[in-house]
């Protein structure tokens, strides 16, 4: 997961799975979010031994922001993840 695409209006779910970014057999204790801007939101925040879920909606049609995850894990390490989020005016149905 490296870009996320979604309208303003959406309320989607994305994970991001740590098990394929370095996690080896190391577990999840925390995970925090940080965003680039307040003009959306990050919410409802949850996390397995391999994964971290958030949840988001908002942001300013035709702009690009930026979403950090950083975990820590049960063997003590520190991880972190950086996903670009694209906000798109409208999803367009070709068919």
């Amino acid at each position: 997961m490296t870009n996320l695409e979604q309208t303003p209006a959406e309320l989607l779910d994305w994970t991001i799975n740590w098990a394929s970014r370095g996690l080896g057999s190391d577990t999840i204790l925390t995970s925090e979010w940080s965003q680039s801007s307040e003009d959306f939101t990050v919410s409802d925040t949850s996390n397995t031994g391999t994964t971290a879920t958030f949840w988001l909606t908002g942001g300013t049609a035709g702009n690009t922001y930026t979403i950090t995850n950083t975990v820590t894990t049960s063997g003590g390490r520190t991880l972190q993840e950086t996903v670009s989020y694209i906000c798109i005016p409208q999803r367009l149905i070709c068919g």
